[in-house]
């Protein structure tokens, strides 16, 4: 399947950065290959380092919520194997897709059967627009999209110091078989509720910010906010190599605002779909506030300074 974070081991923690080598990927690389299972917080795991993307997993009353499953079809089933071997083997009962680039849903197929989704024993819930943009950009442009992904992201050349050292959001991106069940539940605007396994997701739809469709939501019972990718530990391309559709920083901004408007006075942990979760109220807002900060003033700046000469 293509998968062997054993070729990043050159990267050792707590090593200097080689001189070939920026020191600040060199320690975000560093911190991208602690791989595993994590607990986020008393019944949400993670699984990092199987794929560009992270997995997480919900327990709920019945089953499992599955988040983002991955790239592939093989990693996300490993994730699922490897979350089973510590913890207690639930059916999935749902499936969320954050957003509608391919390394947040091209697992499905790994760790959810489709005749589960037919006869109404798995839900699968995505924002609004997401088939069109996830087809927009993996099927209508999707050759020259991966070719110039592969020039981006560099996951041609050898992982080594003077070769591939990460890729920012994670080691690499996985090499099998990317898979799509379309979604049965819509979100269509901020602010719906849905009890999800009998736990209570809130929702906000992030349109046009990391990508056309995406969403953030919060899980009432836990405390628990995902922002998605409009919150990383890393300043995110506005417009992405590859050729995917432009990003609007001043939208992003005001949807990090409003998530804190909308849950910063009670939350307690912040997680992602990329990197590792932050923890604390205080943390949490300081986290999203700076991000906020940092894409509104890359649009503003950009403005002014074009509007300069």
């Amino acid at each position: 399947m293509g998968w062997d974070p054993a070729k990043y081991d050159f990267i050792e923690e707590g090593s200097e950065a080689p001189e070939t080598v920026n020191p600040s990927l060199w320690r975000q690389s560093q911190l991208l290959n602690i791989s595993g299972l994590f607990e986020v917080t008393d019944g949400i795991y993670q699984v990092r380092n199987l794929d560009l993307s992270n997995m997480t997993i919900v327990e709920g009353e019945k089953g499992l919520t599955i988040m983002d499953p991955l790239v592939s079809a093989e990693t996300a089933k490993v994730a699922l194997d490897l979350y089973y071997e510590h913890r207690p083997k639930k059916p999935v009962v749902a499936v969320i897709y954050t957003h509608s680039h391919v390394d947040h849903y091209g697992g499905v197929r790994g760790v959810v059967d489709e005749a589960d989704v037919n006869a109404g024993k798995v839900d699968i819930y995505a924002p609004v627009g997401f088939l069109d943009a996830a087809v927009a950009e993996n099927v209508m442009a999707g050759n020259v999209m991966s070719r110039r992904a592969s020039y981006m992201y560099g996951n041609l050349l050898p992982p080594s110091p003077q070769g591939q050292v990460g890729a920012g959001l994670g080691t690499t991106t996985s090499a099998g078989t990317v898979t799509l069940i379309p979604p049965t539940k819509i979100i269509e605007k901020t602010g719906e509720v849905h009890k999800i396994d009998g736990l209570t997701y809130e929702f906000l739809n992030a349109p046009g910010s990391e990508a056309p469709s995406e969403m953030l939501y919060y899980i009432k019972e836990k405390k628990a906010l995902n922002t998605a990718e409009d919150s990383t530990h890393t300043l995110h391309n506005t417009y992405s190599l590859r050729g995917a559709k432009i990003r609007d920083p001043l939208a992003w901004s005001k949807y990090l605002n409003q998530a804190l408007d909308m849950w910063g006075d009670e939350v307690e942990v912040m997680y992602a779909m990329h990197h590792w979760p932050v923890w604390g109220k205080d943390k949490v807002n300081e986290h999203i506030s700076t991000q906020r900060d940092m894409y509104r003033f890359i649009n503003d700046e950009t403005l002014r300074m074009a509007n300069q000469g």
